[in-house]
């Protein structure tokens, strides 16, 4: 997570959706940065609401705006899969190995999934109480537009370099399995649709 006093921007680091790359480049931009451990880098919405919100805006900060990047609910998926595929993560419980990338999915859809698919939810990332959410929400696939914002935003020029990134993969989901994580995880759609 970055915090970007001036600017009044706090960019909240969605897992598995480039923003090591953007930290990278924006970090030393930024007045506060959030980085470890990965719970902190990664605080969604709702805890950012809860704790650190009332926190900036006791020391100064009213008006502070928010901003994410969503993926592809498939593709999401599909980056967890690869990553959890990692050879030294071979014999955890959270190893994708020797697991299909439909039995993941289909894991991923049920109430408790097993470790190796509890990934959490892009869309309760972004969401907080009574509605409310993130105030700026880009999609992964549309980065340039997420890019631009940033550059505008904060009057730089950022050109990444591709960190962080898993192994390449065939991660084809069939027909059946896309279907069902339609329909069990329908809002994490609902997200990525809503974002520009």
């Amino acid at each position: 997570m970055l915090v970007f006093w001036a600017e009044r921007l706090v960019l909240l680091a969605v897992p598995k959706t480039g923003t090591t790359a953007i930290e990278g480049r924006l970090a030393p931009r930024a007045g506060l940065v959030l980085r470890d451990p990965p719970v902190v880098k990664h605080t969604p919405f709702y805890r950012y609401g809860r704790f650190l919100a009332p926190y900036l805006e006791a020391t100064g900060a009213e008006g502070m705006e928010t901003v994410a990047c969503l993926r592809h609910p498939v593709s999401w998926l599909g980056s967890w899969y690869r990553y959890r595929h990692r050879a030294e993560l071979a014999g955890h419980a959270n190893s994708t190995r020797d697991i299909s990338f439909d039995a993941f999915v289909e894991e991923y859809c049920k109430g408790r999934p097993a470790p190796f698919a509890a990934v959490g939810s892009q869309a309760r990332f972004v969401a907080g109480p009574n509605g409310t959410r993130v105030t700026h929400l880009f999609r992964y696939e549309a980065q340039d537009r997420l890019i631009a914002f940033l550059e505008e935003r904060l009057s730089v020029t950022i050109e990444l370099k591709r960190l962080n990134v898993s192994p390449e993969m065939d991660l084809s989901l069939s027909p059946a399995v896309e279907e069902k994580l339609r329909r069990k995880r329908a809002e994490e759609f609902e997200a990525w649709d809503a974002a520009g």
